[in-house]
């Protein structure tokens, strides 16, 4: 054994366990009688009940929603939770279990969509947000009983009785502390970027919810002619570009090319294309020989060409090639058209160059209504329409079908789109290394997770989109100033939130649209503060929960709660939360205390079902735990 987790070998075990129980023992009745004994005694509270100097044990309880009912997965779970607390504290530790309720976010908002019939966001305020709100608030505690039901019977040690809620207000106000310290660290900042963006829910995702929604789908993937219109090449020959994204070329703003790779003429005979040269025979095949002419990346440099379609305006000048490192020779033709309003990249390009950003489709995923061809058309449903206009006007060079992983909203399943959008974001890359450095002395079960699929997700951090444009969460604690918006106050309690508006908000409920109403003015800054609309990543709250649970640090008595239980000496949970909760607690926890969140995670695989899928309440396919016992 070690001193972390404790492993049991068949020779540990004395012969006798493997007998089996005897016929006449009524087994469901013997069960019954060890939980009924075990309530009676209070077994599990006098295991609580050790000297006030016994070495401390601290583990996180992950917090469920309560909104589903429990499945088999959360018995797997539940299982690998009790096991190593009770050898722990049969070794004389206090091993403190304090029960949680994952209360916000977007799975609750769809769930009471789906009840109240409804289809977005428009319904939602028409209906009223405090009216929705409250029926998320109801909804999130609907299974409860079934969930501590379930923990009764399979014998799971924890602590129900005091459980912390993360929609209960000294809870909002731990988390919002957390945010007004990054804040002051200048880590929460606002941004114009392109980010993934559900447009049924009308929000933004963060990578790690990113990450829990690929699909696998099948796209057309179209190489299409660019006629060049000045350059050495005008009227001589075209561009071939290649997408997977037919739809954004009604945006199309650009052409990247990479500066340091050789780019060739190519010819069939009857006409002539410029292709990156590792490319040629992979985009066009063996019978196209090379001109004899190439050209640098470098040297294509502002060459204009013949946009593929005309049917947005653009307010200034685009529509030549632009030079972008990060263009590959791995796939494509080596020229990446640029839509900057639905890709990072595009963006940053586009941004250098002092291009416009052309954004036709509308936040609801579909054209604008005075796009011609493609109005009122969701964007992924034009691409069939837009390829075969291509084909008519013998811009189509090639097509063929595309399966490759796509990205889906977690919950609602829309495929998603990459948005320009203002939002928030905690900068995370910003302490990459700390991060990493945490990593580095975590005890991974199994170690291979360690450097591996978690280890890959840190090398490859990118910033955190935490404001979710949604109703039901922790509202963003940031006012700002409707006279001068560079004037930002991010508030970390009620009490100061009360000192700021000069009257007394300590029975507020924080959500929203209560908090809304809040205004406040400053002495001396002309101006009215009014709190910045969205929510946060509910993701924060879960990561926030080692210090949230006991409302460090307004709390009474939280500040020593906390000290004496950070970090857990051991948590536990399944892959998928690689990048989620393990994510959410460890970066939680460096931005805030400069520590993460844990020492030692047990990363469980999962259920699955006959079909090979994981069973999931979304995916409808979770076994009865009960019909199991």
């Amino acid at each position: 054994m070690t001193d972390r987790i404790a492993r049991v070998t068949s020779s540990d075990v004395p012969p006798s366990a493997y007998r089996p129980v005897p016929a006449h023992i009524d087994l469901p009745a013997l069960e019954r009688d060890i939980l009924t004994l075990w309530a009676d005694q209070g077994t599990f509270a006098a295991s609580l009940e050790t000297a006030d100097d016994a070495p401390r044990w601290t583990f996180y309880e992950g917090p469920p929603t309560a909104n589903g009912t429990p499945g088999v997965h959360h018995v797997e779970a539940r299982v690998f939770k009790d096991v190593f607390p009770r050898f722990k504290t049969m070794q004389g530790f206090r091993v403190d279990r304090k029960a949680g309720w994952d209360c916000h976010g977007l799975p609750v908002e769809i769930a009471v969509e789906k009840e109240l019939g409804f289809n977005g966001k428009p319904d939602i305020e028409a209906y009223g947000i405090a009216e929705f709100n409250a029926k998320c608030r109801e909804a999130v505690l609907r299974n409860v009983d079934l969930f501590e039901e379930m923990t009764d019977r399979m014998g799971y040690w924890v602590d129900m009785s005091d459980p912390y809620r993360t929609m209960e207000t000294s809870y909002v106000e731990s988390v919002w502390w957390a945010l007004k310290t990054i804040f002051d660290k200048q880590l929460l900042t606002e941004d114009f970027r392109v980010a993934p963006y559900c447009p049924r829910c009308g929000t933004t995702l963060s990578d790690h919810e990113l990450a829990q929604g690929y699909e696998t789908i099948t796209d057309p993937s179209v190489y299409v002619r660019f006629p060049l219109t000045s350059g050495p090449l005008a009227g001589k020959a075209s561009m071939l570009v290649w997408t997977t994204t037919p739809w954004t070329l009604v945006s199309n703003t650009a052409v990247a090319v990479n500066p340091d790779v050789t780019y060739v003429l190519a010819s069939d005979g009857t006409e002539t294309l410029v292709v990156a040269e590792p490319l040629l025979e992979k985009a066009l095949g063996d019978s196209w020989t090379v001109t004899g002419e190439s050209f640098r990346g470098r040297d294509m440099e502002r060459w204009t060409y013949q946009r593929p379609f005309e049917l947005v305006e653009f307010p200034s000048p685009a529509h030549f090639v632009v030079l972008g490192d990060y263009v590959t020779i791995e796939d494509g033709t080596g020229l990446v058209h640029q839509s900057p309003a639905f890709g990072a990249e595009d963006m940053a390009v586009c941004k250098a160059y002092d291009l416009p950003v052309v954004v036709p489709v509308a936040a609801d995923g579909h054209f604008e209504a005075d796009v011609p061809m493609v109005g009122g058309v969701f964007f992924k449903t034009a691409d069939r329409a837009l390829a075969d206009d291509l084909t008519a006007r013998g811009l189509m060079f090639r097509e063929v079908a595309y399966e490759h992983s796509y990205p889906h909203c977690w919950r609602c399943h829309t495929p998603l789109m990459y948005y320009a959008l203002p939002a928030w974001y905690i900068r995370t890359t910003a302490i990459k290394d700390q991060l990493l450095s945490e990593n580095a002395g975590t005890n991974w079960f199994p170690e291979t997770i360690k450097n591996g699929r978690y280890g890959d997700w840190l090398n490859n951090n990118i910033d955190w989109s935490l404001s979710r444009s949604r109703y039901w969460g922790t509202p963003l604690p940031i006012w700002r100033n409707d006279l001068d918006p560079t004037k930002l106050i991010c508030i970390g309690s009620l009490a100061e939130l009360s000192e700021l508006t000069g009257r007394d908000l300590s029975g507020l409920d924080p959500h929203r649209p209560y908090i809304d109403d809040v205004t406040f003015e400053v002495d001396g800054v002309p101006g009215t503060y009014r709190r910045v609309a969205d929510v946060i990543d509910a993701w924060f709250d879960s990561g926030s929960m080692p210090f949230a649970q006991w409302g460090y640090p307004h709390a009474p008595g939280s500040v020593e709660k906390f000290e004496r239980a950070y970090p857990a000496q051991y948590i536990c949970e399944a892959i998928d939360q690689t990048r989620g909760w393990f994510y959410t607690l460890m970066a939680v926890g460096t931005l805030v205390f400069n520590q993460s969140s844990y020492k030692t995670v047990l990363c469980l695989g999962h259920i699955l079902d006959e079909d090979g899928r994981k069973m999931s309440k979304h995916l409808g396919n979770v076994l009865d735990p009960f019909e199991l016992f």
